[in-house]
């Protein structure tokens, strides 16, 4: 019997199922790439260094093994020649990996340089007659920043209602009109740029940046489930958050602009605007700390240097970590190890910073100074024997520029004057019983030797602080209300609104004026400075809103010599009221005032007003289920400041352009006002004589055979017979 069923199989054929399941090799070189820059080592090291490049290579989402890499040594040194071949598995594999791993930092001294095998060949095999290249149609790209030149120097805004988005210009009353609007569905809310270059909506899938002249995208970030989003200040990266940390599943697309298998459980991640890249993801979990732990998360979560250089995070009570922009490397390859760290903001980088900075990298000769480091502040707690401290520091350099100690210290809040000229720490401080809580603002002077700081001792809580932009002012609500502990639904917590300025003659700040007994809790600058709103925002029972003018009675280009009595130039242009109002937003000129009630707080009478500086109401829609009103940022004027004077000082000529597109603006508005009414009287007199027409007629039938037909027309007269006058006392 075996001999039997052996001489059946030998007569089946299988040549079916061996071509089905036959495993077919690829005999071309396609899926052979050919990497430079590798460090070059002996053969002592050549274990350590492949397992750091195949997990370099599993970063970006690519398989490869130790032996799929052949390295070339030379036998005279011993030594390797810097450069390997990697062997994948196939075309596709080979493809992805060129894709991501050219140009990859290796290390501080080393970069990836990888060309395909057969590229190699077909490049040292070319043939060297020469063929004149064909030239392309040059097609020219929209520009991003095209709204900048619109004739009328309109500004425009954004507004989310239900799921419909409209992108608006608004100006004079004829010239407010919608400028785009847009078919975006299924997104979260949306967001503007902070030089106004891209709008950013949030869908499921990821962030969608548009722009251009005809709104078309121009990036995507593929976040699944992101929540919030972050630009760096000069738009030259994204963050991107999510609550669910970031998972990848099999299969999943990779490449430099997707999530990898290393990036999973994180739900930071920071992009490349431009290219679109992922440069890294980050946890918001701290070490040691449970996965079901509940903490409030504090956003930014990523705080960006002014230029755009550096990112540094913190760990609290641990270190500051910053990294190198674009590599996002860890800078000096080390945190600054804090203990106690809280809090920490960089300092912004004025007009007079930018300028230095252009100067220091010119190329002409005068072009000597130095570019300025950066520099952060950073505050801790008291710890057993140990003050609370705030700390200044220059980065890269490290170098600690001041130190200043604080005493029963219960919290600190920074607030950096736009232009860093100062800086105020405002303490919460408490009594040695730790029974009451009174405030005190440590101001350094960041423009002078040694950093000098100021001290204003306040009584009260204070509750919102805010510098004028490009001033040398601050303001402050505080309070001392029973019920500022814990308010009950209705009640209205009573506020004071303080101003401050710098008196150069003490070098000290002195107070302006207090406007005592409000109930306002935001304070609002305009752009320009000089003009405040304060307004009492998220309040059920209170919505108002003041115009304020710091320099009603003097010149605001000799303001600080004319101030002859201290803050008497401060006057109340108007006063208003938007019931419910969530959001208070200056635009770019400083000379219109937004205030919105979005629906995502409540739901009562929502929609958005504008108003002038001055409290004129201009326009107010009440819109159900309105969510978003957002201006467009402008960026910084090109103009330079012995420019910007120049226009100053011949603001009158330039004037009579403006007052004669006013005058006209009039003039077309009467035109329209009285061509309506001289309608609508033709109207009335053309049906007025219809109508004494007809009655005629009827008339005319029912007086046929009266002779005697007579009209009787009845006078009521009112004659005032006698009035008396009554005076009762109560």
């Amino acid at each position: 019997m075996p001999e039997a069923s052996s001489a059946i199989d030998d007569n089946i054929d299988y040549s079916d199922i061996e071509s089905k399941y036959q495993v077919q090799y690829d005999d071309g070189f396609d899926n052979v790439l050919v990497v430079d820059g590798v460090p070059v080592i002996d053969k002592s090291k050549l274990e350590r260094l492949l397992a750091k490049v195949t997990k370099e290579f599993s970063k970006k989402g690519v398989s490869v093994k130790q032996d799929d890499i052949f390295m070339p040594w030379d036998n005279a040194s011993g030594k390797s020649k810097g450069f390997m071949f990697i062997e994948f598995r196939n075309v596709d594999d080979a493809n992805l990996a060129l894709a991501t791993i050219h140009n990859h930092p290796f290390d501080a001294k080393h970069t990836f340089k990888a060309n395909r095998f057969t590229d190699i060949e077909r490049y040292t095999e070319m043939d060297e007659t020469y063929v004149e290249p064909k030239l392309e149609n040059f097609e020219p790209r929209e520009h991003l920043r095209a709204w900048l030149a619109d004739p009328q120097g309109r500004d425009q805004y954004v507004t989310y209602r239900g799921d419909e988005v409209l992108i608006q210009w608004h100006g004079k009353p004829s010239q407010c009109e919608v400028a785009h609007k847009p078919d975006w569905k299924d997104f979260l809310y949306v967001a503007w740029s902070p030089l106004g270059t891209y709008v950013a909506t949030l869908h499921r899938q990821g962030v969608r940046l548009w722009g251009g002249l005809s709104w078309q995208p121009q990036q995507r970030f593929a976040h699944p489930l992101v929540k919030l989003i972050d630009f760096s200040p000069c738009e030259q990266y994204l963050v991107t958050w999510s609550n669910e940390p970031i998972v990848v599943p099999e299969r999943a697309v990779q490449g430099p602009q997707y999530f990898s298998p290393d990036d999973e459980g994180n739900n930071i991640a920071v992009w490349d605007i431009k290219s679109g890249d992922l440069l890294r993801t980050f946890s918001t979990q701290t070490d040691g700390e449970p996965h079901s732990a509940k903490k409030q998360m504090q956003w930014p979560a990523l705080k960006w240097s002014p230029d755009d250089k550096l990112v540094a995070r913190i760990t609290p009570g641990q270190m500051i970590s910053v990294h190198e922009l674009p590599s996002m490397f860890l800078h000096g390859k080390k945190s600054l190890k804090i203990e106690g760290v809280v809090d920490f903001e960089w300092c912004p980088l004025g007009d007079k910073d930018k300028e230095d900075s252009v100067a220091a990298n010119g190329s002409t000769a005068k072009s000597s100074k130095k570019v300025q480091e950066n520099m952060l502040v950073y505050w801790t707690p008291e710890v057993a024997n140990q003050p609370a401290r705030v700390t200044l520091l220059a980065f890269p350099s490290r170098t600690i520029l001041r130190q200043k100690n604080l005493f029963h210290v219960t919290e600190c809040k920074l607030f950096w004057q736009n232009q860093g000229d100062f800086l105020c720490v405002k303490v919460d401080r408490h009594t040695k019983t730790k029974k009451s809580i009174f405030c005190n603002l440590e101001i350094f002077r960041m423009r002078e030797k040694d950093y000098p700081v100021e001290v204003v001792e306040l009584k009260d809580t204070v509750l919102d602080f805010s510098w004028e932009p490009k001033g040398e002012r601050f303001a402050i609500v505080s309070s001392n209300d029973p019920n500022l502990g814990n308010p009950g639904p209705g009640v209205t917590i009573k506020t004071d609104v303080s101003f401050y300025q710098l008196d150069h003659g003490k070098n000290d700040f002195r107070l302006l004026r207090t406007l005592p007994s409000r109930t306002s809790n935001a304070i609002r600058w305009s752009p320009r400075g000089r003009h405040v709103v304060l307004a009492t925002v998220g309040s059920s029972s209170k919505s108002e809103l003041e115009f304020w003018d710091l320099d009603f009675n003097s010149d605001d280009a000799h303001r600080k010599e004319s101030q002859a009595d201290w803050g008497s130039g401060i006057q109340l242009l108007g006063s208003a009221d938007h019931y419910g109002v969530t959001d208070v937003e200056w635009d770019p000129s400083g000379r219109y005032l937004a205030t919105s009630a979005s629906a995502w707080t409540h739901t009562l009478e929502n929609g958005y007003a504008i108003w002038d500086f001055r409290g004129q109401e201009l326009v107010k829609h009440i819109q159900d289920r309105f969510k978003q009103f957002i201006w467009r940022p402008r960026p910084v004027t090109l103009l330079s400041k012995e420019k910007q004077k120049q226009i100053r000082r011949n603001l009158r000529e330039y004037s009579r352009a403006f007052d004669e597109e006013d005058a006209a603006e009039e003039s077309n508005v009467s035109a329209e006002l009285i061509a309506l009414r001289k309608r609508l009287v033709d109207e009335w007199n053309a049906w007025r004589t219809l109508r004494m027409k007809e009655v005629g007629e009827e008339r005319h039938h029912k007086l046929q055979g009266k002779d005697d037909a007579k009209e009787e027309i009845e006078v009521w007269v009112d004659e005032v017979i006698e009035q008396i006058e009554e005076i009762i006392i109560e």
